[in-house]
């Protein structure tokens, strides 16, 4: 990694370390007796590994400007590896969450073992670590290839990578300490948050740049989602984690925000970062994937724009849904009802298009699991689009909210159009990137599906039944006209569906460490003998003639 950068960059690369360092001290020592301080000492840790690192090949060979003939996948490779390596930690942990919650005494008697501290880990390790490992990865591959321009420099990608994973350490780290905002999606505290910043908007500058210097003049579309993706997640970010912290040497924070409108932002939030962070992203990687992958062009180019200006501007509306039934004015609920039933149109149009992209090539998806992982999270995203707009509607709202008919969603959301997209890309990149024939084992990519798609259906579908049994048990009444089920008498009900979502993570988190392990071995395998071909190189003299991109 380190013979890849130029001189000036390897010096650079010491500069930004050493400030990091600096910074990491300072924090150690100003929160001597605060997690503060432990997080001071992370970053510090991080500094100075990295400054190793940086030595030890700082007197490399200066690489050879032959490198701009081609593109710079290094830091795409790297990112795929550490989002496997997350989704493994992140899923565990999340199964060994739903077996605490069937089996309450399978405990230890720690604060760090608790719900509390396991759940965000759980949630920002699959969401974030996993996520956005892979969305950082992909967007760098796919930029490249639909710009045909390499990227800008090869620091750049690098300090994008390691600041961002250095995030989700902190976060991390911090939940198992206690320290969080108590803010979903949005649980790290200040200091974490700044450094976020800093990253996202050095990954947006980067973006920007390729896309300046693009040989295509054409904007594919996939880099429309994604650049949304960026640009309103650093938006969603910045407003809602407005806070002051207590002294400069403490994790601890209050919001600018307070009572109902710290609510309403916070949802705001919320559900934004599911529309921009875990859809438009992840729409981005299917707009790429799936039609390289099947080889066909996009059923229609106008229904994947007409969606994109549709999801961008109905969903900033929605989050408010959230929070029917509260002090929330009724008029905001009803907006957000409102847009988010109207969300349903460009959200199937996108589920719609990608599979009548698969027109004339059923036959691949019977055949090719990858493909078939891209399939399935294209049906689970319209299922899952349709299931969001139907809760929204208020009377509906009333049955389901703090229900595990929530949860069966989001799951719905996370594992079937999510993480399944995402496999489906890892496994379509990895064979490209490594230059190998196919990946070490087909079979097991196989095994990853069907365990994948089990434990999605398990466990979603327990969820749904518990949601709702729930949500009909806390509204029942006696004659009397009292409750007939106290709130322990439907947590004994809901025993065998939290087994049953247990078992459904367990098969999905083994599918994932399959899955890993495939990918591994295939890295690990000899290269095959690779024709080259021109439009997987970048333009590097006059502009060519368009190259037609995996949508035209």
């Amino acid at each position: 990694m380190i013979a890849q950068l130029t001189k000036s960059e390897r010096q650079s690369a010491l500069v930004i370390l050493l400030a990091l360092a600096v910074v990491g001290l300072a924090m150690a020592a100003g929160g001597r007796h605060d997690p503060f301080g432990v997080h001071g000492a992370i970053v510090l840790l991080a500094a100075i590994l990295g400054i190793f690192g940086v030595i030890s090949g700082y007197y490399a060979p200066e690489p050879s400007p032959d490198r701009l003939d081609s593109y710079y996948d290094s830091p795409t490779k790297f990112g795929i590896i550490v989002a496997m390596v997350w989704a493994v930690i992140g899923m565990a942990v999340g199964d060994w969450v739903a077996w605490l919650l069937a089996y309450p005494e399978w405990t230890f008697d720690a604060a760090w073992a608790s719900f509390g501290r396991l759940r965000p880990v759980h949630t920002s390790g699959v969401i974030f670590g996993f996520g956005g490992n892979a969305l950082i990865a992909t967007s760098f591959y796919v930029m490249q290839r639909t710009t045909r321009a390499r990227l800008p420099d090869q620091l750049t990608p690098w300090f994008v990578l390691f600041g961002y994973n250095l995030f989700c350490i902190i976060a991390a780290t911090g939940y198992l300490m206690g320290v969080t905002q108590s803010r979903e999606y949005a649980e790290p505290e200040w200091y974490a948050d700044i450094w976020l910043v800093i990253v996202w908007v050095t990954y947006f500058i980067l973006y920007m740049r390729v896309l300046a210097r693009r040989q295509e003049p054409h904007i594919y579309v996939a880099n429309w989602y994604y650049l949304a993706f960026i640009l309103v997640v650093a938006m969603l970010h910045i407003v809602n984690n407005l806070a002051m912290p207590i002294s400069w040497g403490s994790a601890k924070s209050y919001s600018l925000f307070s009572g109902v409108q710290d609510a309403m932002t916070q949802w705001w939030y919320g559900h934004n970062a599911v529309a921009f962070f875990l859809t438009s992203g992840f729409l981005g990687m299917m707009y790429y994937y799936m039609p390289k992958r099947a080889g066909r062009p996009i059923y229609s180019y106008r229904m994947s724009i007409i969606s994109f200006w549709g999801i961008t501007f109905f969903y900033m509306w929605a989050g408010s849904h959230h929070l029917h039934y509260t002090a929330l004015p009724q008029w905001v609920q009803s907006l957000g009802m409102t847009f988010s039933v109207m969300l349903l149109v460009p959200s199937w149009v996108s589920a719609g298009n990608a599979l009548m992209t698969l027109n004339g090539a059923w036959h691949k998806v019977r055949d090719d699991a990858t493909l078939r992982f891209m399939m399935v999270a294209a049906v689970f995203y319209g299922l899952t689009t349709f299931e969001g707009s139907f809760m929204a509607i208020r009377p509906v709202n009333l049955l389901s909210h703090y229900t595990d008919w929530t949860i069966g969603h989001v799951h719905a959301g996370a594992l079937g159009w999510v993480a399944m997209i995402t496999f489906g890309a890892i496994y379509a990149s990895v064979p490209w990137l490594w230059k190998r024939e196919s990946m070490y084992s087909a079979k097991l990519v196989e095994v990853h599906f069907w365990l994948a798609l089990a434990g999605t259906v398990i466990y979603v579908f327990a969820m749904w039944n518990s949601g709702i049994i729930q949500g009909l048990m806390w509204r029942t009444y006696n004659e009397s006209g009292t409750l007939a089920y106290s709130f322990v008498d439907s947590l004994v009900a809901m025993h065998p569906y939290y087994i049953a979502r247990a078992v459904g993570g367990a098969f999905f988190l083994l599918g994932a460490i399959i899955g890993f392990y495939n990918i591994l071995m295939t890295i690990r395998s000899a290269p095959s003998v690779e024709t080259q071909n021109a439009a997987d190189f970048p333009v590097t003299g006059p502009a060519a003639a368009p190259a037609l991109q995996p949508g035209e």
